[in-house]
């Protein structure tokens, strides 16, 4: 194999985020609206926009060799592949997708085994297929190409399966959940051919180690201020941090520099604090890695 890899990033709603977390962890990925093949500042990576449901077929065929994609779309096509890690993106949510069983409102149906016969509408076709089998429960399960919950309004179909967060637009649409039936969050997969491979497997580590430092960094900053000694054993008592505060002498000065990484929201609540207790020189910082 040759020392290229090649990535896919998921084209449509994770795209901008996927390029901007890139950006983060150190590789400048540029796309053009003319190209499905995008540019990245790193000789070793190839990258293409490939769709989200189609990312588990083309890197289980060595296509190639790692992308991120929605775990479900990686169970419904069955892709025989290595999953990474998981790559929960919070610019664009922080809850995991939920794949729900819902039908009418008014439904008599209280759980999957009341859909006996029954048609059920979803995008998830495969994953439905081998829920209800899995289960005895004999069912036509059709592909839908959208506009998926008018259909049970409609009454083209029985039921649905359909993804949701909260819900709200379920409820809002007068359908009722009946269960859930899969959680999804977007994860970093391999080829397996590609993860034995020494040079690409380790390629493909650093790719997960940096992103999953870039994601671990969204929502904390840097916090630095100095503050005389006797101030020091107060201000570190009310002061946030991943461990402990890191905290060291000022040259020629009895004052000390303490340094945090905490949660941005927290430095709102603390800096009045801070200040009361003798913290001077407060200085905040972006940050784009937690290692």
């Amino acid at each position: 194999m040759s020392n290229v890899l090649n990535f896919g990033i998921p084209k449509g709603s994770l795209e901008n985020a996927t390029v901007e977390l890139f950006r983060k962890a150190g590789w400048q990925v540029s796309i053009s609206s003319r190209s499905y093949f995008p540019g990245i500042d790193d000789a070793e990576m190839n990258c293409k926009l490939i769709r989200p449901q189609e990312m588990g077929k083309y890197v289980e065929r060595a296509t190639i060799d790692a992308g991120i994609a929605g775990r479900d779309w990686v169970r419904e096509n069955e892709s025989d592949v290595v999953e990474v890690c998981e790559m929960v993106y919070s610019k664009v949510s922080r809850r995991p997708a939920r794949w729900v069983l819902v039908v009418a409102a008014d439904s008599p149906v209280k759980g999957p085994e009341d859909l006996r016969g029954a048609t059920i509408s979803t995008e998830l076709v495969g994953f439905t297929k081998r829920y209800f089998a899995e289960r005895g429960i004999p069912v036509t399960v059709e592909f839908s190409w959208g506009a998926t919950e008018a259909k049970v309004v409609d009454g083209l179909c029985d039921a649905i399966v359909e993804v949701t967060e909260t819900g709200s637009t379920i409820k809002a649409n007068g359908l009722r959940i009946v269960c859930d039936l899969m959680e999804s969050v977007p994860v970093l997969i391999a080829n397996r051919a590609s993860w034995e491979d020494p040079w690409k497997r380790a390629k493909i580590d650093q790719i997960a180690t940096l992103l999953k430092a870039s994601l671990q960094a969204e929502g904390m900053v840097g916090l630095k201020m100095n503050a005389p000694s006797d101030r020091v054993e107060a201000i570190t008592r009310v002061l946030p941090s991943l461990n402990n505060p890191t905290v060291s002498h000022l040259y020629n000065s009895d004052w000390l520099s303490i340094e945090s990484v905490l949660s941005e929201k927290d430095v709102r609540r603390i800096v009045p604090d801070l200040i009361k207790l003798g913290a001077q020189g407060i200085i905040e910082y972006p940050l784009n890695k937690i290692i």
